[in-house]
């Protein structure tokens, strides 16, 4: 096992045909690839297609992963980043209806609100940021890649992913105060 890689050796083993590797890597990884395309999708049901579609190309690259420059685990956040951007792409294809930016007509909770409805506001403000934003911001806090990782994944620099992260948390904090006004 690759002691920088904690995936290395779960890998060679799926790699190899393993089922109760595949299994354990399922577990390990599925709910952070879900959980990073249905931030940046806002679609569980695509989010779980995208899911699939990583562990599918998982299954065929395992055999002839090499540890090398990236972690595994940097490489299937890569995977599932690149396919989220495809769908992302397609959707922009399609013509958006006139009154796609309107407001929400839903009442602004009041200062009692609960914490699903808290984090809908989160979500909700997550998705109007400008999508360079948005998955500097998902991959940083959502998914706890370091700087480094999240602008390699991104491909950009560091300084590039902190101004993005900065301009970011203040479109947040302003679209989440305007929330409660």
């Amino acid at each position: 096992m690759n002691p920088d890689d904690p995936d290395g050796d779960l890998v060679r083993r799926v790699g190899e045909g393993d089922v109760h590797a595949a299994e354990a890597l399922v577990a390990r990884k599925l709910p952070r690839m879900t959980a990073l395309a249905q931030r940046l999708l806002g679609d569980r049901a695509e989010a779980e297609d995208v899911a699939q579609e990583v562990f599918l190309r998982v299954w065929k690259s395992a055999a002839s992963w090499r540890p090398g420059a990236a972690k595994f685990d940097t490489w299937m956040h890569r995977v599932a980043f690149n396919l989220c951007t495809d769908r992302l792409r397609k959707r922009r294809e399609v013509a958006l209806p006139e009154t796609w930016d309107a407001p929400d007509p839903q009442p602004l909770a009041d200062a009692a609100i609960s914490a699903e409805q808290q984090s809908d506001a989160v979500g909700r403000a997550l998705a109007s940021l400008a999508p360079r934003q948005r998955e500097a911001i998902v991959l940083t806090y959502y998914q706890e890649l370091p700087n480094r990782e999240a602008a390699a994944l991104m491909g950009i620099g560091v300084d590039a992913l902190e101004s993005l992260l900065a301009r970011g948390r203040r479109a947040l904090k302003a679209r989440l105060e305007e929330a409660d006004a």
